[in-house]
């Protein structure tokens, strides 16, 4: 069985990350976009971060250009942009695709791992994936469901 452990990212800065380093923690990871009605989630992602990091919590940004066209810019940029605009300092990662033939394995992986209202397919930015401190996807949200709502979620897998 796959756990996030068997994956890798290249982190926004370029390095390529082996996602293990996050084994025993909770992780929750977000395709993100700075042109989308929902960015001002960032915010909520990095008040989870600062609160629920010291217990185990790590947030996982990967953006992603797939819907409108809501994430133009290069790396470099879109790092500015969340650190400027919503001091982001949960770890980012470069620009993915979530769906279709050329979607990130970590992505292919969390959609067969837990389906959403389109199915497996990812609807649109700002879905959540909760994976707990074995590595395993507990929980799928949809975009609209804001990082205060996954603060009792993230409670209890930070207690299991």
């Amino acid at each position: 069985m796959q756990t996030l452990s068997d994956f890798s990212a290249r982190a926004i800065s370029g390095t390529e990350l082996p996602l293990a380093q996050y084994a025993g923690k909770v992780v929750l990871v977000v395709n993100t976009a700075s042109k989308c009605g929902f960015t001002p989630q960032y915010e909520g992602l990095e008040a989870l971060y600062e609160q629920y990091e010291p217990q185990g919590l790590v947030v996982l940004g990967f953006p992603c250009d797939q819907f409108g066209h809501q994430e133009p810019g290069e790396d470099s940029a879109i790092d500015e942009f969340c650190k400027l605009n919503f001091g982001v300092t949960f770890p980012m990662f470069s620009k993915v695709e979530v769906n279709g033939d050329q979607a990130h394995p970590l992505f292919r992986w969390l959609r067969e791992e837990k389906s959403g209202i389109l199915g497996d397919a990812i609807k649109w930015n700002f879905t959540k994936f909760l994976v707990a401190r074995s590595g395993t996807v507990m929980q799928r949200y949809a975009p609209t469901t804001t990082p205060d709502k996954i603060a009792g979620d993230i409670e209890a897998a930070l207690a299991a």
